[in-house]
């Protein structure tokens, strides 16, 4: 089989490159992206590798290629990306992008610097302009207060000071300056408890907010100026001041003055606007010029380092000019490895070829799944689970199907699966731009690595939603109906047990053409009886289908690992046990569906290909739908061994000649087969050590060593090299009771194919009746307008609840039929996956990591 069904092939190769051209070797190698390293320095630090100042040298050009990204996202100037990857730069042109990286930080940093400095000294001078204003009302207050009470109250007659002489003028001190308007309430109270009540604070707010230099907020401040009288009291404000981080600015006593410096600090004002305008537009010149190299920049730098770190993994040989390397590379990449190895090459200017040997090995290699765009999603599912044992069968190829159409039994609507696959197919035809946008939103990214998946998943579930006729609940009559009813309007609202009977002339005796009658849709009371039937019986038929293929994917395992006694003491009674009890209760429902019927009027050529032969083996004529056995009655009558019970009279309640008598050989070969399965490989390997006369001794049968990428060990028994015999026995005992329990549980598990469908049926039935048909008994123009609103309301909670919540439901009961019910039948999911060095999957994952950073 090819590589879609099956993990690709491997090989351990051991490479040898000069080390003039290991550079550009490694560099074509990571543009391939097929090639694995092993590390071949395990003991020796990270701190002590060969080229680890090359590394460092690469993390400081990245970190300054950060700041400078981080500067640019500052100021909002859009980044250039083309979409191109240049390829990596030869080694001495580390020195020119070092040399321009460290121009650029510095000057960038010299004029943030610069700019800092200049708004520092503008915030200043703005805080003493609004000082020197503010204060002037202060100051003409304190001009008409010149009598000696006035001046007594001003400095706390109340707290006990007073004028040392009745009519003496007191010269009162003062400190002016700003503070944070959050503190003020706070500085206030301190400075009263420690003045106490000797001092007189006043303050006025400013209204716009002014830019800290530092970090760029925008913070509220206030203008104060405090009133004293003596030195202790100045040198106390003062260290108050200090303490609560207000600034202090000199303000004179005489107006003249303080004219004077407020037209200066206007005048500065207005030279620091110029020259803080011509630092901003230098900035945004050096921001602008480098947002153009920026993205190139960081793909080569992590390029570079990628190389070296990769180099760090390699050996050197006695004489030190040869680097020695092991990789797994995939066999039928070989030719094309060692293409790009001669690239490299000529590309050194080297002389001497490199050399690329085939080792031979008995380690596991790693498992490796091409994919593309429309596969990639569907493997994704199958690693979450775990990755593939090497070269064991590939689930994935046969999920691509499978998944979409069982999620479209349980979510089978035409209307809901029309919106998924709109979706689907919207992300589909928009993905290079989509893809292209790089978005760090988890969700979404979800939904559009899986948007092949949403897209069938629509698909499917608007074909189901055909066959079970259900559009938001409702139906649609291409074909008209095959049943009339002769009921009148009044009997049928009266009457609420009213069912369809199609024993009576209502029933036309043909069946629908494609899917379900539209009568069922409006049916009452029997719907629900005949839906469940429907469903719940082909929910069992499907599941038993989906095992049975499932045991025969364990078939190719074991014939290519040549495991003879798995094939034969596992797989051979796996599938008798399946197919003579569960397959034989699913051919049952065929055969009833057959033999009975509510008329004896069936028409042959409607049924299907399988009941045709059926009917044609049997040659009987349909029996009476009053004489129809139970299909669950009858499977567990077979299991118990009970007698057949009496038959109704005018009914044969066998479905076929000897039914009884296959039934008991049924079981009594499929109970047979349980010991097989628990004793029969053990006993087996048991014979084969005693034989050899070793004890213990590696499964000549159950193990097979792999070399040069050929068949490992595989199976049960094959993990170990060495196993004691009890150990064989508990593990193939676990095994055996596995399968036989899990037969019976995994069987029942997929009547939640008929459970969602049911459940998503009747939420879009209580959907449409409880809000939709609101809207639309409404009448004239408020009709209209309560059927916009209500239409409105009813489309949220069909896109919420019915799409996403119940998609997302039966999507992971899919995802468990899948991972449980069918894939622990032959998948092991105990490998590990194939991580070639590839420039980028490296660039992706450092662009995705620069983000989280930056956030």
């Amino acid at each position: 089989m090819g590589s879609l069904f099956r993990s690709e092939e491997m090989t351990l190769c051991q490479l040898f490159l000069q080390s003039e051209a290991a550079y550009a070797c490694v560099s074509e190698l990571g543009e391939l992206g097929l090639v694995q390293f092993r590390d071949l320095n395990p003991d020796v630090n990270a701190f002590q590798r060969k080229f680890v100042n090359e590394v460092r040298r690469c993390d400081e050009m990245e970190r300054k290629l950060r700041y400078l990204e981080k500067e640019i996202k500052k100021d909002g100037i859009p980044m250039l990306d083309t979409g191109e990857s240049p390829e990596a730069p030869q080694p001495r042109e580390m020195i020119d992008l070092e040399a321009t990286f460290e121009k650029l930080e510095n000057e960038l940093r010299e004029v943030n610097q610069n700019a800092e400095a200049l708004k520092r000294n503008f915030l200043e001078l703005t805080e003493l302009k609004h000082i020197l204003r503010k204060t002037q009302v202060f100051f003409d207050e304190m001009a008409d207060n010149q009598n000696e009470d006035e001046q007594a109250q001003l400095l706390g007659e109340d707290a006990g000071v007073r004028a040392s002489q009745p009519g003496q003028n007191l010269k009162l001190g003062f400190v002016a300056g700003v503070i944070s308007r959050e503190k003020l309430p706070a500085f206030e109270r301190m400075l009263w408890r420690a003045c106490r009540g000797n001092v007189f604070l006043r303050q006025a707010m400013i209204e716009s907010p002014l830019e800290d230099p530092s970090n760029g907020d925008q913070v509220y401040k206030s203008v104060f100026i405090i009133f004293f009288q003596g030195d202790q009291l100045k040198t106390r404000v003062k260290k108050i001041c200090e303490g609560f981080r207000a600034t202090l600015y000199p303000c004179p006593e005489a107006p003249a003055d303080r004219r004077e410096m407020a037209m200066g600090v206007m005048t500065r004002i207005e030279d620091l606007n110029t020259v803080l305008g011509q630092t901003q537009d230098h900035r945004h010149r050096v921001l602008v010029a480098a947002a153009k190299n920026l993205k190139n920049w960081f793909v080569k730098v992590r390029k570079i380092k990628a190389i070296y770190h990769t180099l760090n993994l390699f050996n050197l040989d006695v004489t030190q000019k040869c680097l020695i390397a092991e990789c797994w590379v995939p066999v039928l990449d070989i030719e094309t490895i060692q293409l790009a190895l001669r690239r490299g090459t000529e590309r050194s200017g080297s002389s001497v070829p490199p050399i690329l040997n085939r080792m031979q090995t008995f380690e596991n290699p790693p498992t490796y799944n091409r994919t593309n765009k429309f596969t990639k999603a569907f493997q994704a599912l199958i690693d979450a689970y775990g990755v593939a044992t090497y070269r064991e069968m590939n689930p994935a190829p046969y999920t691509i199907i499978t998944f979409p159409f069982l999620f479209a039994v349980m979510f089978g609507d035409l209307g809901h699966g029309a919106i998924m696959a709109l979706f689907g197919l919207w992300m589909i035809r928009k993905e290079k731009g989509l893809a292209a946008q790089k978005t760090d939103n988890e969700i979404w990214n979800i939904f559009f690595g899986g948007r092949y998946i949403i897209f069938l998943m629509g698909v499917f579930s608007m074909y189901t939603g055909l066959i079970y006729n259900d559009i938001f609940s409702k139906s649609l009559n291409i074909f008209g109906s095959h049943w009339e009813v002769n009921y009148n309007k009044s009997t049928v609202l009266e009457n609420k047990y009213l069912q369809l009977n199609p024993e009576t002339s209502d029933y036309l005796g043909t069946p629908y053409p494609f899917g379900m009658d539209p009568i069922w849709q409006v049916a009452g009371a029997n719907k629900i009886i005949f839906q469940n039937a429907y469903k719940m019986k082909i929910s069992i038929i499907f599941g038993v289908i989906h095992m049975i293929f499932g045991v025969a994917m364990s078939y190719h395992n074991h014939t290519y690992f040549k495991n003879r006694l798995s094939l034969i003491f596992e797989f051979i009674p796996q599938l008798i046990f399946l197919l003579f009890l569960f397959f034989y209760m699913v051919l049952l429902m065929f055969i009833k569906w057959n033999r009975y019927a509510a008329t004896n009027k069936r028409k042959l050529w409607r049924n299907c290909f399988v009941v045709i032969l059926i009917h044609v083996f049997l040659s009987a004529a349909p029996y009476s739908a009053s004489c129809a056995p139970s299909i669950l009655i009858t499977f567990i009558d077979m299991v118990l061994f009970n007698t057949p019970k009496p038959v109704p009279e005018g009914c044969e309640v066998y479905m076929f000649g000897g039914q009884h008598f296959f039934q008991v050989v049924f079981v009594l070969v499929a109970l047979s087969c349980i010991p097989v399965m628990l004793l029969g490989k053990p006993l087996q390997i048991m014979k084969q050590r005693k034989h050899a006369n070793v004890q213990p001794i590696t499964g000549s049968d159950a193990e097979v060593g792999m070399s040069n990428g050929q068949p490992a060990a595989h199976g049960a028994g094959g993990h170990h090299d060495e196993e004691e015999m009890s150990e064989i026995f508990i593990h193939q005992g676990i095994h055996t009771i596995e399968y036989v329990l899990g037969s019976v549980s995994h069987t029942a598990s997929y009547l939640r194919l008929w459970a969602l469908s049911l459940a998503h049926a009747q939420l879009a039935e209580v959907l449409w009746n409880m809000v939709l048909s609101i809207g639309l008994k409404q009448e004239g123009w408020f009709g209209g307008i309560m059927l916009t609103i209500v239409f409105a309301f009813w489309a949220i909670l069909t896109v919420g609840i019915l799409v996403l919540m119940e998609g997302l439901s039966a999507f992971l009961h899919t995802l468990r039929l899948h991972w449980v019910e069918f894939q622990s039948k032959f998948y092991q999911g105990t490998g590990y996956a194939f991580q070639p060095f590839s420039f980028d999957a490296i660039i992706e994952n450092g662009s995705a990591a620069s983000s989280a950073e930056n956030e």
